[in-house]
């Protein structure tokens, strides 16, 4: 198989999809790897490097023009619609129930559009997210911290406090691994941290991984309401695979909030779980503000740390990627449940469910 590896152009997105490791180990199984120059420099990776493993370096339309399947990290934007060829795999995250355009597109071309975000191992775990999401769900509280800085319009608020002057209260919205990784953080900093979390098992888990260090609140919009009026920094990160992520605060309770408090929400490639989160912001203009409150809507957290969240990302992507490729996508998709989980679009159709929902189109079931 041709497998095409193009540059990120999101907004300071310097991932990529694959290291030079990756694709020398698909060159051994008789693959070709194309490669687009400079895609691996924001990671840290050369050309040469890439080279020397066996890829061979071209622009970014004739890697597209020329490939098999594409490996990204993020979802393409609309000026790389036009660059999608017939019948073409799409191995990438997608986030499709945030991009009613993008789904039109890969329709359009009969793309099969596999997201890393909705395949899903018989357990339930999201294989391909969990590493991306333990790597927001740590950046969130450190992004929040920062943006509580007076400086940049925030309460002037020290999470961890120093003796004899009360601590951050930080409130998450989802104990999943986001919230989780943003606990440990947020903890280890010193603040006083609520889990808000809709599993009575999930906050048993909690309770026991931190020791009591943190409390957790059954989710309600009673509970919900009275933990963000005392939030100095308010997490969201709650996600249902492949749907849009519901709005659990609304405006109403923003504007509760005490003036200078931070919003991150993680979930916002999903759509956001906070009401006054109306739009998606860049690395180069994180924040916006509302009610007093500092928003931060970044929707590609990880790209901040491109060398960790690279290797991360490909350590799990890899192993699914080699199994498209030696198989095909029919075989592979029918030997491999979870890789079968993770085809949103297929033959002109939406696949998914919660994604066909989200994108009001029909849901045409796999089988496989």
């Amino acid at each position: 198989m041709i497998i095409g590896v193009p540059k990120e152009i999101k907004n300071n997105e310097l991932r990529v999809a694959l290291v030079p490791g990756g694709a020398a180990l698909l060159k051994s199984y008789g693959h070709q790897v194309l490669v687009e120059r400079g895609a691996g420099m924001g990671s840290g990776f050369t050309d040469k490097e890439y080279e020397t493993a066996g890829a061979v370096l071209l622009s970014a339309e004739e890697v597209w023009k020329q490939s098999s399947m594409i490996m990204k990290v993020k979802e393409p934007l609309p000026e790389e619609y036009g660059l999608f060829k017939e019948n073409q795999i799409l191995f990438t995250y997608l986030h499709l129930a945030a991009a009613g355009g993008l789904t039109d597109a890969l329709l359009e071309k009969n793309v099969t559009g596999i997201a890393y975000e909705t395949i899903q191992l018989p357990n339930g775990s999201l294989p391909l997210l969990t590493p991306m999401s333990e790597v927001a769900g740590r950046m969130s509280v450190q992004v929040g911290a920062h943006f509580l800085e007076a400086y940049f319009g925030g309460r002037g608020v020290l999470l961890g406090g120093v003796p004899g002057v009360p601590v951050g209260e930080v409130v998450i919205l989802g104990g999943g691994i986001v919230g989780t990784n943003a606990a440990k953080m947020a903890i280890g900093l010193g603040a006083n941290v609520t889990i808000i979390e809709r599993s009575a098992d999930r906050m048993r888990y909690l309770d026991d991984l931190f020791g009591g260090r943190l409390r957790t609140l059954m989710s309600n919009p009673h509970n919900i309401g009275e933990a963000v009026k005392q939030a100095d920094l308010l997490i969201g990160s709650v996600l249902i695979p492949g749907a849009r992520a519901p709005r659990l605060v609304t405006d109403a309770m923003v504007q509760t909030m005490k003036k200078g408090a931070v919003i991150v929400d993680v979930a916002v490639d999903q759509g956001g779980s906070i009401e006054t989160i109306d739009r998606v912001t860049t690395h180069d203009q994180p924040v916006y503000e509302k009610y007093g409150i500092v928003h931060y809507a970044v929707a590609n957290m990880p790209g901040a740390v491109p060398r960790t969240s690279t290797f991360a990302l490909t350590n799990v992507t890899l192993p699914y990627a080699l199994e498209l490729a030696n198989k095909g996508v029919a075989s592979a998709i029918h030997d491999n449940t979870a890789l079968l989980l993770g085809v949103n679009t297929y033959g002109g159709q939406v696949t998914h469910r919660a994604v066909a929902e989200a994108v009001n189109k029909p849901f045409a079931p796999l089988n496989m």
